[in-house]
């Protein structure tokens, strides 16, 4: 492992928080080193139950800085997900355990399990993602339906196969039933990217017209 600029003190710590994850053998967190760098981890979460991340497996981007634990680790979503205190963009995290709250006693095994009840507790008053916090505040229905349409396209994998079917409305079809990724790829064939077809169905809560006149009058 590389861990030229740290401490041999610093390395054991890093090397007993590694064993201890191992040992713990906890299916909703895990984490293990990135290319046999000690600075770069990968993190794993898995959703909590009773949320719209249930079954959902999240990766994180977890760096190490040369002072830790004296300051916190970095951590990102590599997973894209719906939520008011994570960046629908860039995976940051609004996490004051990440910030000002971080103590050296805590691990980054805690860090990770904080980040997992932030999923059960989201801080709309305290977002990371103002677009986000605001359909949670405005529309929790829609909140609820969009965050559970992200988890099951980008943090369940082959498992989701078929995707979700759900109702949804246009001019042509009442009440027809369609897959999320039909959607998608109707809209993406029309010239709009992948994540352009997302975003505008997602906020005209699934009703195909209204995102492609959305998309229409902003091209």
């Amino acid at each position: 492992m590389n861990s030229t600029t740290r401490s041999s003190k610093e390395l054991l710590r890093l090397q007993k928080e590694l064993k201890d994850i191992e040992n713990e053998n906890v299916q909703e967190i895990d984490a293990h080193v990135k290319d046999n760098n000690i600075s770069e981890w990968v993190g794993f979460i898995k959703g909590p139950s009773g949320t719209p991340y249930e079954d959902g497996h999240f990766i994180l981007d977890i760096t190490i800085p040369n002072d830790y634990p004296y300051n916190p680790p970095k951590m990102k979503f590599n997973t894209k997900i719906w939520h008011p205190n994570i960046s629908s963009q860039t995976g940051a995290i609004c996490l004051d355990v990440l910030k000002n709250e971080w103590s050296p006693a805590l691990t980054i095994r805690t860090a990770l399990l904080s980040i997992q009840a932030l999923l059960s507790d989201p801080q709309p008053d305290d977002p990371q993602d103002a677009e986000v916090a605001k359909m949670y505040k405005e529309n929790y229905s829609l909140f609820l339906k969009t965050a559970s349409v992200w988890t099951k396209t980008f943090a369940t994998g082959p498992k989701l196969e078929p995707r979700e079917v759900i109702v949804i409305r246009n001019s042509k079809t009442e009440d027809a039933i369609l897959s999320t990724d039909f959607l998608i790829k109707k809209i993406t064939e029309m010239g709009f990217t992948e994540d352009q077809a997302k975003k505008a169905l997602m906020k005209a809560d699934w009703n195909e017209t209204l995102a492609l006149n959305t998309l229409l009058e902003n091209s």
